[in-house]
């Protein structure tokens, strides 16, 4: 809460700091286990966490659900025990940023389409090609990039790229709508050398690594969502109780209605993530999720902007700023149109 004001303006802590301070408080390695220096916590531990954080500030909030989730979980997933002592322990502390890079600047929502490669020499692969959009660029230790070994969606490999690692290079974070304290930029490979036991799974696994990691992302933003939700709701109610006190009666349908879908879409996100600790399969819950809790964001945070008004008109009100913030939420983590896609296809599945 005492940073949220400069990240909503942009000149917060830096991404890596974030993760620091969470390291400190360890809370870095929510999902880890104790063995690899983490909490040992359920994604039930996770949701609340990150549902906390957004509704003081969402910028601090998809920092920690990208490096707790697809930033660390491909690890603990698909990693082996070289891969995850070498690497989970300093993500754990806080020490390392971790990164997802998937999505490229051609492909939008079609991840098959990406066009960085990777071509085996040796010992290791030569990865070349521009990732788009990523958070944490700039600032991540460790991005987990997806690069094509072959054709279509058997064709795509996953890697553990080290930031350090010459040819690496990123460019400016962009300057964005909302969520101005996380960076977000472009991710450059220029023949960058990575060893061959940096390959996350097989080769040609890296789709499956993806989607899984996802999956799993998918319950995280629904949280990230869920507290943008609360923090708008938060601002309506200050600003109705005010207004109730200097003799201004509150409008309390669309006070009613805010609260019915923010409760609504926690406990499609709680739903999700006792699958995912229950070892269930959880596509379909998560894109659920997903889909409803991101549209409940944006629609309880134009509530909020339209019950605080005109107050909310300056940059900086509470609801303005979350306002700009939830919008992002129904695109990334594939956007909302997509998990209709999903939702769709698995209710028509033979």
């Amino acid at each position: 809460m005492p940073v949220a004001p400069a990240m909503a303006r942009g000149d917060g802590p830096s991404p890596r700091r974030i993760v620091e301070a969470a390291g400190e408080a360890g809370l870095a390695g929510i999902l880890t286990p104790e063995a690899l220096g983490g909490a040992g916590g359920s994604h039930g531990d996770f949701i609340r966490f990150i549902e906390a954080v957004a509704r003081a500030d969402a910028s601090c909030a998809v920092i920690l659900d990208v490096h707790l989730s697809v930033g660390t979980e491909p690890l603990l997933v698909f990693g082996n025990d070289d891969q995850k002592s070498r690497y989970l322990p300093k993500l754990a502390a806080g020490e390392w940023l971790a990164a997802f890079a998937l999505t490229e600047a051609a492909g939008g929502s079609d991840a098959i389409a990406m066009r960085t490669r990777a071509v085996r020499d040796g010992d290791t692969y030569v990865l070349d090609g521009a990732k788009a959009f990523i958070t944490g660029a700039g600032d991540a230790d460790l991005y987990i990039v997806m690069a094509r070994t072959g054709d279509g969606a058997r064709g795509v490999s996953a890697f553990l790229v080290e930031a350090a690692l010459p040819g690496v290079g990123t460019g400016a974070p962009r300057a964005k709508m909302g969520l101005h304290g996380s960076w977000t930029g472009e991710l450059v490979r220029d023949a960058v050398r990575v060893p061959a036991e940096n390959r996350l799974g097989d080769e040609g696994a890296g789709f499956t690594v993806a989607m899984s990691a996802l999956d799993s992302g998918r319950v995280g933003i629904s949280a990230q969502a869920v507290g943008i939700a609360q923090g708008a709701l938060d601002a309506a109610l200050e600003s109705a109780r005010r207004r109730r006190d200097a003799g201004s009666e509150p409008d309390v349908t669309t006070i009613a209605d805010m609260e019915v879908r923010t409760a609504a879409a926690r406990q499609l996100t709680r739903h999700a993530a006792a699958l995912v600790d229950a070892g269930q399969r959880v596509t379909l819950d998560a894109a659920i999720a997903k889909l409803y809790a991101t549209d409940t964001c944006v629609a309880v945070a134009q509530s909020a902007m339209d019950l605080c008004a005109p107050e909310s008109a300056v940059d900086g009100h509470p609801a303005a700023v979350r306002f700009r913030d939830a919008k992002a939420c129904q695109i990334y983590e594939g956007t909302n149109q997509i998990q209709r896609v999903v939702i769709a296809r698995h209710l028509l599945r033979d």
